[in-house]
């Protein structure tokens, strides 16, 4: 069992946090599922932190079953001091430390991944937060800020030595971006060499890619991101599978309809009608991307502008393929031991609009299963990607978002 501060959690299975998508409602629900611990969207240091409304949505944390984790995000290790205080007083147990979005929103402020540029700022960030809370302060971050010159070993002893309670680390660089594979080498030395639990994320989207992933590295627990989205009974899925070593069956179709209606009221209740609607349209998205007659019926779905309205067409989408299958299948169907190279920490509300989208990255080269970008299952150890010496960052469309709903596969979650 993984322990982080004096909580034990139940599995080894951590929701990722996900700007505009781990909301209260979607970490409840991940939690139904069988994830043995969720950490909230990403809170960003700045002026509007106490006043801002999507701020106010994001530090929600009533009813939630502890222990409820709160991720901050910023570059003034003052400033986050005060953060972790303001969530602590707001009811967090734990604090995590974004170290490792690689959006360029987030990065121009040298925050997220631009700050393992600077390791002097990261120790006294460290320093600093683990100081102003008695709660445990977590961290999670990439593999370096360019290909070549990954610098997590240093990272991992400085937050070790700052009393950092947890570390989890993405397999690629910022560099990276979501191209390319994760890599997990890095991943396993830092374990060999840690005493605090470490937890192994990126293309972690199959029961047999959770345990690959915690094979290779030796990780305590993996973080599962976009393969949740639409579907968080992969939960569900990867913990029966570490337990038995058998795969479950798809979920039925019966059980897939009330629990999405049921995760659209929990959303409507939430955000209110207006915001609720709309913020309910990517979910929708993604529950049902790559299903039979699923590009006809989201373009009925975005027509929609009340939550009665959409509540109905979802349900009555779901009693029709009730009728076609009793268990949920996608019109392309792919083989065991696939992966995914979704974003798990795309801040979709980098722009207002884009609440009502959906993040996509087609990548050349993947292949769109459902809601999920897949490709074969690489081996134990990745070399990594060639170093590009003073290499501007990847052009934004290799993981931007967008405001388009999903097209049908092979286009497209975290």
């Amino acid at each position: 069992m993984i322990k982080i501060g004096p909580y034990t959690l139940d599995n080894p299975l951590i929701v990722a946090p996900m700007a505009g998508v781990t909301d209260r409602p979607f970490r409840t629900l991940c939690k139904h599922f069988g994830a043995g611990h969720a950490v909230s969207e990403m809170m960003t240091v700045d002026a509007a932190l106490y006043a801002n409304k999507k701020s106010l949505f994001r530090a929600n944390f009533e009813g939630e079953l502890a222990p409820v984790s709160a991720q901050i995000a910023g570059s003034e290790p003052e400033m986050l001091a005060e953060a972790a205080r303001y969530q602590v007083a707001n009811g967090a147990q734990i604090v995590d430390i974004n170290m490792g979005c690689p959006a360029r929103k987030v990065c121009r402020k040298l925050a997220g991944s631009a700050l393992l540029q600077d390791e002097d700022l990261v120790k006294r960030i460290l320093d600093t937060v683990v100081a102003a809370v008695d709660v445990p302060v977590t961290l999670k971050t990439r593999l370096g800020y360019v290909n070549g010159e990954e610098n997590i070993l240093r990272v991992a002893e400085m937050a070790e030595q700052a009393g950092i309670a947890a570390l989890a680390i993405h397999g690629r660089t910022r560099e990276q971006m979501y191209t390319g594979q994760a890599r997990y080498g890095l991943i396993r030395e830092v374990k060999r060499n840690a005493s605090i639990p470490i937890i192994a994320n990126g293309d972690i989207d199959t029961p047999q890619k959770a345990k690959h992933v915690l094979d290779v590295t030796g990780a305590d627990a993996v973080m599962i991101g976009r393969a949740a989205q639409g579907r968080p009974w992969i939960f569900r899925e990867v913990g029966h599978y570490l337990q038995t070593g058998e795969l479950l069956p798809p979920p039925a179709v019966a059980e897939v309809r009330e629990v999405l209606l049921g995760h659209l009221d929990d959303l409507y209740r939430f955000y209110g009608e207006y915001s609720g609607c709309r913020i309910a349209r990517k979910h929708i998205a993604w529950y049902t991307n790559g299903l039979h007659d699923s590009n006809a019926f989201r373009q009925q779905m975005y027509a929609q502008e009340s939550t009665a309205g959409q509540a109905r067409v979802v349900d009555a989408y779901f009693r029709a393929l009730l009728e076609r299958d009793e268990r949920l299948s996608y019109i392309d169907q792919a083989s065991p031991g696939f992966d995914s190279s979704q974003p798990s920490d795309c801040p979709l509300n980098s722009n207002p609009a884009l609440e009502e989208g959906v993040c996509n990255t087609p990548l050349q080269g993947n292949i769109f299963v459902g809601a999920y970008c897949i490709r074969p299952l690489h081996g134990e150890i990745n070399p990594p990607p060639a170093p590009t010496p003073h290499a501007p960052a990847p052009a934004a469309a290799a993981g931007a978002c967008t405001a388009n709903p999903p097209p049908e596969p092979p286009s497209p979650d975290g």
